[in-house]
């Protein structure tokens, strides 16, 4: 938790390129089931985002990824594109069902081989490769038999990892198991919101465990295939206020903080689940499945941690006597075109709590980015200043965590392209490079240009 009015701090100075140090990692971030398309192509399998967007009302304009990017096909042009943004690492996602289309059982070798390739090209093109195991794409035979709340997922999870870090360990030096288990979990089972679109709030907590679970038995399984890479996750991470000084403020503050934060740093980095939020989710669940041994799988040592941030939390009790719930209170910040307000003083307060409050760990900004309408001008450019002064923002406040003593080693623009916005669809664009879905034509924005600028300062041009 920290003050409001940290939270509020817009930086209105531009980062100074100075003050990221050498071996700084600068990198642009997408995952599969957002660009990748080709979802019936090569043997790939079904997976629950294919069975949510393809049930009517569950995404807007009832929108799938089935097409997407195209990046399935385009790989080779995209690549070039990261080049001409001078980017020196490329996180992306391996598609579970392309690779096991069951979620289990044979390998299939086409959609392995994609990865392979994909790989392959990176590096030639001097892009270091940062695959994520799981961006939310389970395959969907594996939540038919449970999903996530189901321990198995979890042990199966780990025989996908040892198959994919099996063939690509040999080249890729970096890998990430999980993306956001938070969304994962409260998302897919708790609001329905995301796939599977369960509204089942033990199964919820249940999955946020089994996802944790997981983690640490793919960490195992990417360790033995990979014994010389550095393995970390991602989390997606809030810096939490109380919208005021009152008792219940506070409390709210804390009971949100516990459950989307630090309910998965402490098992990772602590071993333990956080008193506080034990006592909070005892009216619903007494935690039975866990078992021994679990808290010591999931903190299984982490090279580093991963961080996607997008804004913040100010929250107050709910204006209704008894309930657990919370209000999410905006403060009058500027908003993207979801809505989340622009406070790059929240990167800076979470990158120096983390410092402050946990184990010595590196840290990444795996993702952070921004949606904002953006316009074709005359001439084809796309002058979207709005998202141009979002990156310089946020950079200015990794900068000045570096500064505060942070172990920030690198950042990841999300996106590298427009792409499948999971509920929203095809409405809301974060990319660094427009794309027209129906040409799949690519135009870099100025806000791409400003960052290949940016982190391109100390590097000899593309060619």
């Amino acid at each position: 938790m920290t003050d409001a009015g940290a939270l509020a701090a817009v930086g209105t100075k531009p980062p100074d390129r100075r003050a990221f140090p050498p071996g700084f990692v600068w990198g642009t971030a997408t995952a599969a089931y957002q660009i990748e398309g080709a979802a019936t192509e090569d043997g790939r399998g079904r997976s629950i985002w294919d069975d949510f967007s393809e049930t009517p009302g569950r995404v807007i304009g009832g929108h799938t990824g089935a097409v997407a990017c195209d990046h399935y096909h385009r790989w080779p042009d995209d690549i070039a594109l990261m080049r001409s943004l001078h980017v020196g690492a490329y996180r992306f996602s391996v598609a579970w069902p392309r690779v096991l289309p069951t979620g289990t059982g044979a390998v299939n070798v086409p959609g392995l081989g994609f990865y392979d390739r994909l790989v392959d090209g990176l590096l030639e093109a001097g892009v270091e490769p940062w695959p994520t195991l799981y961006h939310w794409d389970l395959p969907s035979p594996l939540e038919q038999a449970g999903g996530w709340p189901a321990r198995e997922t979890a042990e199966r999870f780990a025989d996908y990892a040892a198959v994919v870090a099996g063939a690509l360990g040999d080249r890729v030096t970096h890998w990430i198991t999980l993306n956001e288990p938070w969304c994962s979990a409260f998302l897919g089972y708790g609001s329905g919101r995301h796939a599977p679109g369960r509204t089942e709030p033990v199964a919820a907590v249940t999955a946020a465990h089994h996802l944790m679970l997981g983690h640490g038995l793919a960490a195992e399984a990417v360790r033995a295939a990979a014994p010389g890479a550095e393995l970390g996750i991602t989390l997606n991470l809030y810096p939490t206020a109380p919208a005021d000084d009152t008792a219940g403020a506070a409390d709210a503050a804390r009971r949100i903080d516990g459950l989307h934060n630090r309910l998965f740093l402490d098992p990772l980095l602590r071993r333990h689940y956080p008193d506080d939020v034990v006592a909070d989710l005892a009216a619903t669940t007494d935690l039975g499945f866990v078992r021994d041994g679990d808290l010591s799988t999931i903190a299984a040592p982490l090279d580093f941690l991963g961080i996607n941030y997008y804004t913040t939390h100010v929250v107050a009790p709910a204006p209704y006597p008894g309930a657990q719930i919370v209000e999410f209170q905006a403060t009058g910040l500027p908003t993207t075109a979801m809505g989340w307000e622009v406070a790059p003083g929240g990167l800076h307060t979470l990158l120096t709590r983390l410092t402050a409050d946990y184990p010595p760990i590196a840290l990444y900004v795996t993702e952070n980015g921004s949606a904002f309408e953006d316009v074709i001008a005359p001439d084809g450019s796309i002058r979207d200043t709005e998202r141009l002064a979002y990156l310089q923002g946020h950079l200015a406040a990794c900068a000045d965590a570096i500064a505060d003593g942070v172990p920030l080693a690198g950042y990841f623009a999300w996106s590298l392209l427009d792409n499948f916005e999971w509920g929203y669809g095809y409405t809301k664009r974060f990319g660094l490079v427009h794309v027209d879905y129906e040409t799949q034509q690519r135009r870099v924005k100025d806000s791409g240009h400003w960052y290949a600028g940016f982190v391109g300062a100390d590097e000899t041009p593309a060619t």
